[in-house]
């Protein structure tokens, strides 16, 4: 056992340094290895990773199935542990790659939640300004909903990526890929007023930091934090849909695609490096025209 958690510490640590992936994302990897390891040494009984063979990882799978983990969770499964093998492989840890040919789940694609632009709307005006988290939280809803960008994304924005008078925010995705997104005039006003107003209240003298977003205590917000905040207004808001960490960069770019956008522009600005994954939001924009047909056609 030991020796496989040293091979996915290994492993982990090449994520970390020469791919450069983001936490959530090595995090991932983390919690799907450690659990596929447990399972080849304690339940399969096997001492080393060259004991692997493609049974091994298909009795696997078929545990986490029988444990209810959904198709996507699976593929998910396979992703994390073709590419630990190919890593071994590399590394000579290993003489063979067991993981060869395994075949990914047939996945039902999942059209994804999205809030109406009235919807946005209520949610973004449901901050109190009168109080520097107030003016914080309208900011933060403007700048996700204007620029798509990922809730980890924004919250380690810094002051240096902002530029106001040029009208444009840069931020680093997946793999620390750079991308420049505009900011539309209300997310400029927004985010002016709180770095005039509200910021200089939350900042402590004794805890200074770059970070734009900051809480009560003067540091960086949380992921998890933001998610908790966008549900409480969306209560406030009076909003039914579901919302995730990602509604907001859905809604994004469904309604510029809705509006005319053109694909690729809104594949850049999303920082998506395939453009198929950008198109699921051409299928939610004709769900929703089908939607609008059938409700307000005298014939549909």
């Amino acid at each position: 056992m030991k020796e496989m958690q040293d091979a996915v510490a290994d492993y982990l640590h090449f994520l970390r340094v020469e791919r450069q992936l983001s936490t959530n994302t090595l995090t991932s990897y983390e919690r799907d290895l450690l659990v596929y390891i447990k399972d080849l040494a304690k339940v399969q009984q096997l001492s080393t990773l060259n004991d692997v063979e493609r049974i091994h990882i298909l009795s696997h799978l078929q545990s986490l199935k029988v444990g209810g983990k959904s198709s996507r969770t699976l593929a998910r499964h396979i992703s994390s542990i073709r590419s630990f093998h190919q890593f071994l492989i590399r590394e000579k840890i290993a003489n063979s790659d067991p993981s060869v040919h395994l075949e990914m789940p047939q996945m039902d694609r999942t059209l994804p939640k999205i809030l109406s632009i009235e919807e946005v709307e209520e949610l973004i005006a449901a901050p109190n300004l009168d109080k520097p988290q107030g003016l914080r939280d309208r900011a933060l809803l403007e700048i996700l909903y204007g620029t798509g960008m990922r809730i980890s994304e924004c919250i380690t924005l810094n002051m240096e990526d902002l530029h106001l008078t040029m009208g444009f925010v840069r931020c680093f995705g997946k793999g620390g890929k750079e991308r420049i997104i505009p900011l539309g005039r209300t997310a400029l006003a927004a985010c002016e007023q709180y770095l005039k107003e509200g910021r200089p209240k939350l900042i402590k003298p004794s805890h200074r930091t770059d970070i734009i977003f900051v809480n009560q205590r003067g540091k960086g917000l949380t992921r998890q934090g933001v998610w908790k905040l966008m549900k409480e207004y969306a209560v406030k808001a009076g909003i039914q849909n579901e919302l995730t960490p990602h509604t907001m960069r859905h809604s994004f770019a469904t309604h510029l695609i809705e509006n005319g956008a053109d694909l690729r522009a809104v594949q850049e600005m999303l920082g998506h490096a395939d453009i198929s994954t950008t198109q699921i939001y051409t299928h939610v924009s004709k769900t929703r025209l089908k939607d609008v047909y059938k409700q307000f056609h005298p014939r549909a």
